[in-house]
C-alpha cells in the first residue's frame, strides 16, 4: 500500500493520526537532523499498522516532511487501519 505522510518532527511524543493536507499525519520525537526524524516516521508507521518495520519503505521524500511510504503487506488490512486512523471523512 502507497501512503502519504506528513511529519512533526520534534514533537513531544511519537503518534499518528488525523489528516494534514489529504495526508496521514506522523509526528515523531527525533529532530529533522540526519534522518533520525525519518527512521523514526518508518518505526512509527510500522508500529501503527501492526507490521514489521522492515515492511515499511520510504520511496519519496528524505529530507521533506511530505513523504510517501510503501507497507508490505494484505492491502485490504492495511487499508482498514488507515480508515481508523485517518477516520471516516477520508477515503
Amino acid at each position: 500500500m502507497k501512503l502519504d505522510v506528513h511529519v512533526h518532527p520534534g514533537s513531544r511524543s511519537a503518534s499518528i493520526g488525523g489528516n494534514y493536507d489529504g495526508a496521514l499525519v506522523v509526528r515523531v520525537r527525533a529532530r529533522a537532523v540526519d534522518g533520525a526524524a525519518t527512521k523514526e516516521v518508518l518505526d512509527v508507521v510500522a508500529d501503527a499498522f501492526n507490521v514489521r518495520s522492515a515492511a515499511v519503505h520510504l520511496v519519496r521524500g528524505a529530507t521533506s516532511r511530505r513523504k510517501v511510504l510503501v507497507i508490505d503487506g494484505e492491502d485490504e488490512k492495511l487499508e482498514r487501519q488507515l480508515f481508523l486512523l485517518l477516520g471516516p471523512a477520508i477515503k
